[in-house]
């Protein structure tokens, strides 16, 4: 019975590229749209590592959940602000677990 090819190679042989170098160019892309270094974020990069909208990420910056920083005429969040956002949310439930237990 023969190897059936996986649909990485199917596609990497479309596109006349070898396995390698299509996971090379996969890596790369995946990084760059999530790049940890940066220190200040666009809101739709922001909303992208929340999982949320854009809509939603405007609201929690209105209303002060998400701290941002103006830089000249633009809206930029800080990182390390979602990291806290997310920290402080799940907080409560873990203690509200503990105190049940």
């Amino acid at each position: 019975m023969p190897a059936t090819p996986t649909p990485l190679a199917l596609l990497a042989d479309a596109l006349g590229v070898s396995q390698q170098d299509l996971l090379r160019l996969l890596q790369a892309s995946s990084s760059a749209t999530h790049d940890p270094t940066l220190v200040a974020l666009t809101v739709e990069e922001a909303a992208r590592r929340l999982s949320v909208g854009r809509t939603t990420m405007y609201a929690l910056l209105a209303s002060g959940e998400i701290p941002s920083v103006t830089v000249g005429r633009l809206r930029r969040i800080p990182a390390e602000a979602l990291n806290q956002y997310v920290a402080a949310r799940t907080q409560p439930a873990r203690s509200t677990v503990a105190l049940a237990a």
